[in-house]
């Protein structure tokens, strides 16, 4: 792990919903090249972490500074469709069930985000089956989501996540729908695939098993980091 700058800097976070508090005063920084696994109980606060990270939802105070060429911006306060346009080139999401679109080939799925940031069908295609040939589904790119496993799926729409590139992927519960095994093979591809390219990966689990094969865990309980650690390297492997 690099000890360069934060690509994410949060400080202060707060996050209400009606009379709960979701978070309170959260800071967290997140560097080049770092796994981080998030992890608390049901309704602790970790997913609103993720999502005012992402810039999928904003906090009511406190600041997401994002890394950029001309400087920090805070992500916390950008406009709507600047934040969206952050998520279709500097982040990746993995969701606990893909989000995949059935009708849609395994390279169509993955190849989604270049298309939408106006890359050429071809170009965009060509990117999506790469990667997928890097996490070993070669020869399965003309398969749509009913022909795949539940860890081949997943394995797109990790590629679907890395094919622009992003500094950091967010995963949100990525192998919540799998057995111990496959749970294992996903986080494997996933985390050698972000952290071996030079990007960020942030998961949220319930489960202390990928929590182990993260660089670091934060615990969060009530909205409050209660802990911040390293994780023991052989526990990666």
């Amino acid at each position: 792990m690099t000890t360069t700058a934060p690509t994410i800097q949060a400080t202060g976070l707060t996050k209400r919903y009606g009379d709960t508090a979701a978070l309170e005063g959260v800071s967290i920084a997140i560097r080049p090249g770092e796994s981080l696994a998030i992890t608390g109980t049901s309704g602790s606060g970790k997913s609103t972490l993720l999502q005012c990270l992402a810039g999928i939802d904003t906090p009511d105070a406190g600041q997401v500074l994002l890394a950029t060429r001309r400087g920090p911006r805070d992500v916390a306060t950008m406009r709507g469709e600047r934040r969206a346009e952050l998520r279709r080139t500097r982040f990746g999401f993995v969701f606990q069930q893909g989000l995949l679109i059935p009708e849609l080939t395994a390279v169509e799925n993955a190849a989604l985000p270049l298309l939408l940031t106006g890359r050429s069908r071809r170009d965009a295609a060509r990117t999506a089956a790469g990667w997928l040939r890097a996490l070993g589904l070669a020869g399965l790119e003309d398969r749509r989501l009913g022909q795949l496993s539940g860890g081949q799926a997943q394995r797109v729409a990790i590629a679907r996540a890395q094919v622009t590139a992003p500094d950091v992927v967010f995963a949100d519960e990525p192998t919540g729908a799998l057995d111990p095994t496959t749970s294992l093979e996903v986080m494997h591809a996933l985390r050698s695939s972000v952290v071996g390219n030079g990007g960020s990966l942030v998961v949220v689990t319930h489960d202390p098993v990928v929590a182990a094969g993260c660089d670091r865990t934060v615990h969060i309980d009530d909205g409050r980091i209660q802990s911040d650690s390293m994780n023991r390297a052989e526990q990666r492997r």
